[in-house]
């Protein structure tokens, strides 16, 4: 029997159980407004409009990124129901961009990159995301990625006012930070800044270049010696006047340029001082040297710029968040969540447990992990769990993971399972509402077998797959096998119990095999 006669019978339109990935799973996208999730979920939400940090461990199909999708999903309801108290999403879940610049500094050594992998880093590449994020909604562009749900919810003309109430100095503080970090999907950065200097109502910043003012007073100068000079009826005396004129117009111009090329050699060096310490941000020197031109020496003073200049490095990264936080909270926003997922999967990474150790431990970190304003949600893979329990009780001084909102191993009672299971067969019939047998009855996942099969041995069966992408395989190869056995002119449509319990087997087997590291899925 084919399988989509099987589905038809219980009048199910796709196979419930086919994706193996939240991001590309159409019956997910259907089932997240329904809130059937994992029972510890609100502990990593946390209160909404006051973000806090979580650290979730869990086993590859655990459902991380699902949770990662309803975390996003939630925070956008709460946005378009709490406008005054909006909360910026920033995904940090794809860092093959961080990683594959830190490489390149390193002379594509990747071993190197991850050992030389700091907090700052880290700091560095979530403001970055955060700033085009909030730049992209204030110039009324797409995000980078236009499906995500994380972009901000004023529209461009709501921000433009909001933005223009600010004060002065927190405006200044935007275009600061936007010069460092802002990162557009296309055309030149320092024109993008351009635009947004101008939505944030400051003009040009930069004072006029003594430099400049030095010419034009020397030149003033000279022509008014020169005129008094042509006004002479004596030769000699009209001749001494005009040189006079000349010598001081040339020394004007060459004590000018002095001037003008020591400021350019400060700023150069400026320049190559915060491109040192930013390698995870795509900046040139040319487009960040033309940038803190305009700026000037008023709209850089007292900034807190990433360079080298005290103990701790990240000290000025704290102090640009914060400016960022409060320019958010002058926009209408209560706070910044941060996204951290997949951190398996970047190419530098392979899996390897000693990769994601030198990924993660710069943000186990308390102060880090205990920003105001920010929550930082850490869903982590569980090799990760036990390189943790290894360490010294300095880390852990460190950490302060009893003040993370910890998750020590996302775990699923088959109970859950079964649950789950059964929304996505709903969610996978047209109206959503009855069986194949027009009872008018909602379907059940016990409608799919014999009388004989008990609800218990289904939810023993589901609780020894102990994750949800492993139910979802062991049910799919369970409807499977069921249609291999029976022929298409003499249908059954009752899963028996001795294809539950071989289907059983085999999955328990495949799923032991992999936790112990001898199978691939």
């Amino acid at each position: 029997m084919k399988i989509d006669t099987f589905l038809a019978h219980y009048r199910i339109g796709e196979n419930p159980f086919g994706a193996e990935e939240a991001r590309n799973d159409p019956v997910f996208d259907r089932l997240i407004q329904d809130d059937l999730s994992h029972p510890e979920f609100a502990k990593v939400m946390g209160q909404v409009d006051r973000p806090g940090t979580s650290v979730v461990f869990g086993e590859k199909g655990s459902g991380k990124t699902a949770i990662r999708i309803m975390l996003a999903n939630q925070i956008a309801r709460h946005n378009s129901e709490h406008p005054d108290r909006l909360v910026l999403v920033v995904p940090y879940d794809d860092l093959n961009p961080v990683l594959d610049r830190l490489q390149a500094t390193c002379g594509g050594n990747a071993e190197s990159a991850l050992d030389e992998l700091r907090l700052e880093d880290h700091q560095d590449a979530i403001l970055s995301i955060a700033v085009t994020l909030l730049n992209d909604a204030i110039l009324g562009e797409q995000p980078n990625d236009p499906t995500t749900a994380t972009k901000p919810a004023h529209q461009p003309r709501e921000l433009k006012k909001k933005l223009r109430k600010l004060p002065r100095q927190a405006r200044v503080n935007m275009a600061v930070l936007s010069a460092l970090y802002d990162n557009p999907r296309t055309g030149s950065v320092v024109r993008r800044w351009r635009k947004l200097r101008s939505r944030l109502g400051l003009g040009l910043l930069r004072p006029v270049p003594w430099a400049k003012v030095g010419i034009a007073l020397a030149i003033l100068a000279a022509l008014g010696i020169g005129a008094a000079g042509v006004m002479e009826e004596n030769t000699e005396v009209r001749e001494q006047w005009l040189l006079y004129g000349l010598g001081l117009c040339a020394a004007g111009a060459i004590i000018s340029g002095i001037a003008w090329i020591a400021t350019l050699a400060r700023r150069s060096a400026l320049c190559k001082r915060v491109l040192s310490q930013i390698p995870a941000i795509n900046r040139t020197p040319a487009d960040l040297s033309a940038i803190f031109e305009e700026l000037g020496g008023s709209g850089l003073s007292g900034q807190p710029l990433p360079v080298e200049n005290s103990k701790d490095g990240s000290e000025n990264r704290y102090q640009l968040t914060r400016r960022f936080v409060e320019v958010l909270s002058g926009l209408g926003y209560a706070g910044v969540v941060v996204l951290v997922d997949r951190v398996d999967e970047p190419t530098l990474v392979q899996g390897k447990a000693d990769r994601m150790r030198a990924v993660i431990w710069p943000m186990l970190d308390n102060k880090f992990l205990q920003q105001k304003g920010v929550g930082i949600k850490l869903l982590l893979p569980i090799e990760l769990r036990h390189l943790v329990h290894r360490e010294s009780p300095a880390f852990f001084e460190e950490a302060r993971l009893d003040k993370q909102n910890l998750i020590d191993r996302l775990t699923w009672s088959g109970a859950t399972l079964y649950d789950i299971c059964t929304s996505r067969l709903r969610a996978c019939q047209p109206d959503h509402s009855s069986v194949g047998d027009d009872s008018g009855k909602s379907l059940q996942l016990m409608d799919l077998f014999q009388p004989d099969v008990s609800r218990d041995a289904v939810i023993d069966s589901l609780d020894q797959m102990q994750q949800p992408r492993d139910a979802f395989k062991f049910l799919y190869n369970l409807i499977q096998e069921h249609c291999r056995l029976s022929p298409e002119d003499d249908p059954s449509f009752k899963i028996a119990r001795i294809t539950l319990d071989n289907v059983r087997r085999a999955q328990a087997q495949r799923v032991q095999d992999l936790h112990r590291g001898l199978g691939p899925a």
